[in-house]
């Protein structure tokens, strides 16, 4: 249980920097574009994290904790994100020979955390069909995310 807890903390890490970059790199211009990929980033991300909660939450509720204690896990979790999207921004704004590289990074963990432990977990119980549909279901989110903030 402590296992899932921390691999959904850790990949936390590199989700807040990537909207911290996104948000960081505004500081070099504010064009419509670069403001609806920020904004899109972090309304996919902050969907995204809602079943990465109850991923925390529920199994300790099945272990027995109070549902106000699973919550809470599930929340604290997630803490991380904040943080290193401060730092993430902090990094690229004050260090601009870093963006190229800590978009490059983000964007790179992001992929490493979906093929390394999303997609894997996610065909382990057999059941490839719902999957894919999920996929696709927030493959469509995005995307109407995408045309819809620019």
């Amino acid at each position: 249980m402590f296992i899932l807890i921390l691999a959904i903390t850790l990949h936390n890490i590199p989700e807040g920097l990537a909207i911290g970059v996104a948000f960081g790199a505004l500081n070099f211009g504010y064009s419509a574009a670069a403001v609806a990929a920020a904004v899109s980033l972090a309304i996919g991300i902050g969907i995204q994290n809602f079943p990465e909660g109850a991923a925390v939450s529920l199994p300790l509720k099945r272990e027995g904790l109070t549902s106000f204690k699973s919550f809470m896990y599930g929340q604290a979790s997630a803490l991380v994100e904040p943080i290193s999207s401060l730092i993430g921004a902090y990094l690229v704004v004050y260090i601009r020979a870093l963006l190229p590289y800590a978009l490059s990074f983000a964007a790179g963990a992001m992929i490493y955390v979906v093929v390394k432990e999303l997609i894997p977990e996610s065909q382990s119980e057999g059941n490839e069909g719902l999957i894919s549909i999920m996929t696709l279901i927030g493959f469509i989110v995005m995307m109407v995310l995408d045309v819809a903030l620019g």
